[in-house]
């Protein structure tokens, strides 16, 4: 059974009952990521994500932990480019307590200074690792490569000097433009009573004010660039982009069962080709991201770097294949059953079915259907597939990353 509301205030409440289990997954989504700071605000998305954790008006960072402990509960949060959300995993019988902890940090976070400044050390070991882990790095270049230094291009983590500049106003301001009541989506998921969930929704979050997020200009305009990054490492990790479909593009499912004969799985061309015949890559694979007003394609692989331009072309081979239109109906009905299966794999997680409500609810304002998601994918059809191919790679429009011991961009 699945419930939604919206609280007096404006924020929205979703309830995934899930019987016969004995936990819960809640979460708090805020609309908001990487996409939407300006050149100032770079990496304050992510930062205020960890600050949350660091004490509230009544419960110190270490309380915070010891007591979700204490009741056998997770908690944990996430920046995106487009969403942050906050969550907690708990047993039934606590499902009351946790949310009240997880209501506590997001509601009464008070950033007290001594934590912000260990905080941001601890961010900026953050950013190192990052930079020391070449497929993350690859991909992050590979977004500046295409979008800019901006909106959907940003590094959610930011930058050092962005980070360490970071202030309580900072903070403080860009809550007040981003978390509010219209900006934010309580998601539930699991064995919990409808009442419970209504009721703790009212209790700590009906209270906040009707704000309204400020309308941001975001930029999409894509540079199709070729950029390179020196690491003295071992081998060359390379991606390439294109530009696809938005997530409500009538195109959608079409593009990811697409993605799934390309390089979303281990029949996929790519891992055939590319690993599986040539030896060329452990780690060979495509991808799509769809956002609200933009959407990309990649090609992601980390290859030996004597190598690297040989396993370019096999990449490029496979593309080409699959633009000529050789996608066999075999293949086809392959990847639709893939793209349904993970669909009904996604019902059996609490955490997965929370997220998925939560970022449905936030994204459309409507629940999430499930029975109307298997019949869309079901309604794909061959042709659709063969439109999501010709959108999805215009060799005029590519975006490429390079990152290993290499000073020239790759030619695209």
């Amino acid at each position: 059974m699945v419930y939604s509301k919206k609280l007096d205030n404006g924020i929205r409440l979703v309830v995934k009952q899930m019987d016969g289990l004995m936990s819960v997954s809640m979460g708090v989504l805020v609309g908001t990521g990487a996409y939407a700071e300006s050149d100032a605000e770079d990496g304050i998305s992510h930062f205020i994500e960890h600050m949350m954790f660091k004490g509230t008006k009544k419960r110190t960072a270490f309380a915070i932990s010891d007591e979700m402990d204490r009741i056998g509960a997770q908690t944990n949060a996430f920046t995106g480019k487009d969403v942050t959300c906050y969550y907690a995993k708990s047993t039934t019988e606590n499902a009351a307590a946790a949310f009240e902890i997880l209501a506590d940090l997001f509601i009464d976070s008070v950033f007290p200074e001594e934590e912000m400044e260990r905080e941001k050390n601890v961010i900026i070991e953050e950013i190192s690792m990052n930079e020391d882990t070449p497929d993350d790095l690859c991909l992050d270049v590979l977004s500046e490569a295409f979008y800019g230094r901006e909106g959907y291009g940003r590094n959610i983590l930011g930058s050092r000097q962005n980070v360490l500049s970071f202030t309580r106003d900072d903070v403080r301001r860009y809550m007040q433009a981003r978390y509010t009541a219209d900006n934010i989506v309580i998601a539930m998921a699991g064995n919990i009573p409808l009442g419970l969930a209504e009721e703790l929704a009212e209790k700590y979050f009906g209270c906040l004010p009707a704000t309204r997020a400020d309308k941001r200009e975001i930029s999409v305009n894509a540079r199709h660039r070729s950029l390179v990054r020196y690491k003295d490492i071992e081998q060359v990790h390379f991606a390439l982009a294109w530009p696809s479909v938005t997530r409500d593009d009538r195109l959608y499912d079409a593009v990811r069962i697409m993605n799934s004969v390309l390089g979303g799985s281990m029949s996929s061309r790519l891992f055939q080709e590319v690993r599986e015949k040539l030896g060329l890559a452990y780690t060979v694979y495509s991808y799509n991201s769809a956002y609200a007003d933009t959407g990309t394609m990649v090609v992601y692989a980390g290859v030996n770097a004597k190598n690297y331009l040989r396993s370019v072309d096999a990449v490029k081979k496979c593309i080409e294949d699959i633009k000529r239109g050789n996608v066999s109906k075999e293949e086809f009905e392959r990847g639709r059953e893939q793209l349904k299966a993970s669909s009904v794999f996604a019902q059996e997680s609490t955490s997965s079915q929370m997220l998925l409500y939560g970022k449905e609810m936030l994204y459309s304002g409507r629940p999430y259907d499930f029975e109307r998601r298997i019949a869309d994918i079901n309604a794909v059809t061959e042709d659709d597939v063969a439109e999501a191919i010709a959108r999805s790679f215009d060799e005029s429009k590519t975006a490429a990353a390079l990152v290993g011991k290499l000073k020239t961009p790759l030619d695209v």
